[in-house]
């Protein structure tokens, strides 16, 4: 096998000035997302073959400064920037703001370390009538510099190559030159200048504001000598759109036809494929699986346990990945085109009341389509402490699971089905406010920072690049939770299912649990083992719960799906009506509505956030629904 030779690159840029564009042209797909470790920063690296070296590409979080970190996403940058454990730097800049991100430029050229620097978005440059002299600025700067569309990929396949050349010759860019007192002090120290300039600086602070000066003339008078611009007279496309996004009343208008929009092609496109995978696994893999096994004369357990638990297993995984893949395509359409910016904007005066950032809005109107993708969602949140607290938001909204649950059990208890469903979904709303409130206020203090928010010019996105981002997304689902929620899914299975041949479901071992368990719900009117047993198995899935009731209630041991579909809607209704009154129906609906139950939802907590905070939030949401479903049943 050929050995390569490794070559560790950095994109180093201010945030949206489109690194993660640059980098699906540079490898060319193979992109993948994770978390930076101990914390929950998202990590976008990838690598690409390229004349007998392996050039590895590290997407840093976007920085503006290696001087005032605030948020944690900048913290990692600074850290992995100023560690120099890296070949060369490639410094991506945003032409059409190039002199606000050529300050960041002048601080990376005393880290002495080799760098590129990629003028992005020069198309937008352009049609502002801005001109960059580009041998100009790599004579200036001794630096290789290239004109890149990161949208389209043109002038990106140039930076292969010279990053080898430039790795090669070690060629390493100019440092500022500072006033002959500084420059005295940095010789007599053994370090790399950025480094020498910070001991300067503490061991004389008055000096801070002359070096500071310095980076900003520079960068100021090097924009000056490259860039010419012609005075335009029109209405650029990004200001036309913002008279309408981000009208108080107008812009509200357009967020809720887009979310509309969002939900609609997210469920109507997703759940074709979700019924072809199921009806795929259940009545043609699964048939063909169980005769061949009884041809060659397997066990009925062995049959059972690959057909029930192993792919009814992959099916669960399976059955998330549609929907996962067409939200995360939408949302990083919306975010690549510049919408979802001021959605943040938009929304930042009312969440500011509740303790949060508009950037809050969108994982929290993802909990309605499903809690997992919304959990996601808030892995670009910068800092940790605010990512946590929406996340303990999410699973309190209302999925279409619960939904399911909702409807089934209200329609027949109530008479008004619509006012009841409306009022669980208020609460769960509520609910999730005041844990924001009380985390804010307790185990989640934190001041709440202000910051003026950038607002990326609207752009077309690059469906290509879209596409890459969300099968990165998917296979870091598929990898890092869909193999717990198959592992979990098998053993759930098992319960179920144990001791084999048992065939009556109360004395399973799930359903010993549920009785043991009875003893716990029997204070909230829920006491009856049957209804503690469907509640347990309805943590693989929450709509599982009403099916799995039918199975307890008729006493037969069969696949969950058949007996959902064999038994009569009104015969499973009546015999609930016998087993619950409304006060303990309505105590059943705000369990399921408050406590934790999916266990997807459980995995992705842990892995956005962290296993301890995971299991606290599910033993809080557990014992919260037990409080509120107490009070309903003793009180009202």
């Amino acid at each position: 096998m050929k050995e390569y030779k490794e070559i560790k690159v950095v994109l180093v840029g201010n945030p949206n000035v489109g690194k993660t564009s640059i980098l699906n042209h540079l490898v060319k797909g193979n992109l993948r997302i994770g978390n930076w470790p101990g914390v929950t920063v998202e990590k976008k690296e990838g690598h690409v073959f390229f004349n007998g070296y392996k050039i590895t590409f590290i997407d840093l979080p976007g920085i503006y400064t290696l001087e005032e970190i605030i948020s944690e996403d900048e913290k990692i940058a600074f850290d992995f920037i100023v560690s120099r454990d890296y070949d060369l730097i490639l410094n991506i800049i945003e032409t059409p703001r190039i002199e606000r991100d050529l300050y960041l430029t002048c601080q990376l050229l005393d880290i002495e370390k080799p760098l590129i620097l990629v003028l992005n978005m020069i198309d937008e440059a352009e049609s502002y009538g801005m001109e960059v002299n580009v041998e100009r600025l790599s004579e200036l700067l001794n630096v290789k510099v290239f004109k890149t569309n990161g949208r389209t990929g043109e002038g990106i396949k140039e930076i292969l190559p010279a990053i080898v050349e430039v790795y090669k010759k070690n060629t390493k860019p100019i440092t500022i030159n500072y006033p002959k007192e500084i420059e005295n002090k940095i010789k007599e120290k053994n370090t790399f200048k950025w480094l020498k300039l910070q001991e300067i600086i503490k061991e004389n602070p008055e000096l801070y504001k002359i070096i500071k000066e310095k980076q900003l003339s520079f960068s100021k008078g090097l924009t000056k000598e490259v860039v010419r611009k012609k005075i335009l007279y029109k209405k650029t496309l990004t200001e036309t759109l913002d008279s309408l996004f981000l009208h108080p009343l107008l812009g509200i208008f357009f967020f809720i036809l887009i979310m509309y929009l969002f939900f609609k092609i997210s469920f109507d496109f997703s759940f074709p494929f979700i019924d072809w995978i199921d009806n795929f696994l259940q009545n043609f893999l699964g048939p063909i699986i169980t005769k061949n096994l009884e041809n060659i004369g397997a066990p009925h357990f062995l049959i059972s346990f690959i057909v029930g638990a192993l792919i009814g297993g992959v099916g669960i995984v399976l059955s998330f990945v549609p929907l996962i893949f067409t939200m995360y395509f939408l949302l990083t359409l919306l975010e690549t085109s510049g919408y979802l910016p001021r959605v943040a904007f938009l929304m930042d005066s009312f969440t500011h009341k509740i303790g949060l950032h508009g950037q809050s809005v969108i994982p929290l109107i993802l909990g309605f389509g499903c809690n997992v993708p919304a959990v996601i969602a808030t892995r670009t949140f910068q800092d940790t402490k605010d990512k946590l607290l929406v996340i303990s938001m999410i699973p309190f909204i209302s999925c279409p699971a619960r939904l399911i649950v909702f409807s089934f059990i209200v329609s027949i208890f109530f008479e008004k089905p619509a006012l009841i469903i409306f009022i669980l979904y208020l609460i769960g709303i509520i609910l999730s406010i005041l844990t924001s409130l009380v985390l804010r206020k307790t185990l989640l203090e934190k001041k709440l920072s202000h910051f003026v928010m950038d607002l990326p010019p609207y752009r077309i996105p690059s469906l290509k690049i879209v596409f890459n981002i969300t099968k990165a997304y998917l296979k870091d689902f598929v990898y890092r939770a869909g193999t717990i929620i198959f592992t979990v899914s098998v053993v759930m299975w098992l319960l179920l299912n144990l001791p084999f041949g048992e065939e009556n479901l109360e004395n399973t071992f799930a359903g010993k649990i549920g009785k043991t368990l009875s003893y716990i719900f029997e204070p909230i009117g829920l006491g009856d083992w049957r209804i503690s047993t469907s509640i347990l198995s309805g943590f693989l899935a929450r709509e599982a719960i009403i099916s799995n009731l039918g199975v307890i209630m008729t006493q037969e041991k069969k696949d969950t799906l058949e007996t959902n579909q064999n038994l009569e809607d009104r015969e499973l209704k009546a015999k609930i009506k016998e087993l619950l009154t409304p006060k303990q129906a309505l105590s059943f609906l705000l369990f399921v509505l408050i406590y934790n139950s999916c266990f997807a939802t459980v995995v992705i907590m842990a892995k956005e956030g962290n296993l301890k905070f995971a299991l606290g939030f599910w033993l809080y949401s557990f014992i919260l629904a037990w409080l509120i479903s107490f009070i309903n049943f003793k009180l009202f």
